[in-house]
């Protein structure tokens, strides 16, 4: 059985935990203690900047998922942007994944949403078939463009 809710803020170590799993998955470094603090923070804080949502297998935390809104002029509208969607490898293929996607898209649905959006790593074939299986489109005329804390300072200098 497969229950997807809000997480809670007695629940922000089992976040953190699954957070770091997925970075280890993404082979990448997991947030640093001041970083896991501004997490809690952004999340549970008295000025969310995005929620945090759990899913749940037989009681036992299984994934994840982030999401905060951005806004679309042209539609006039919010969008859903999924910033992380994640299971932790022995949880997969049993639902958790399917429920805890249709849950952030019924979230979309019930705050008027006009889109969904979110960015897949070009190597994650397993992410990419698994949003494919629901409709999703690669839009491939839309780079995603980045720029880190380092650029802000060299930029504001020119």
């Amino acid at each position: 059985m497969v229950e997807i809710r809000r997480a809670r803020v007695e629940e922000a170590q089992v976040l953190l935990d699954l957070i770091r799993a997925l970075a280890g998955y993404e082979k990448l470094d997991p947030p640093d203690a001041a970083a896991q603090e501004r997490l809690v923070r952004d999340i549970f804080g008295d000025r969310p900047r995005l929620e945090a949502y759990l899913a749940f297998d037989d009681g036992v935390a299984a994934g994840y998922a982030l999401v905060l809104e951005t806004y679309s002029s042209f539609l006039a509208l919010p969008t859903l942007y999924l910033e992380d969607l994640f299971v932790l490898p022995e949880f997969r293929g049993r639902g958790a994944g399917a429920a805890l996607f249709k849950e952030m898209v019924a979230e979309a649905q019930r705050r008027g949403c006009g889109r969904m959006e979110w960015v897949v790593l070009d190597w994650n074939r397993l992410a990419q078939d698994f949003y494919t299986r629901f409709g999703a489109t690669h839009l491939s005329d839309w780079m995603t463009m980045r720029l880190t804390r380092d650029d802000f300072g060299r930029i504001l200098k020119q």
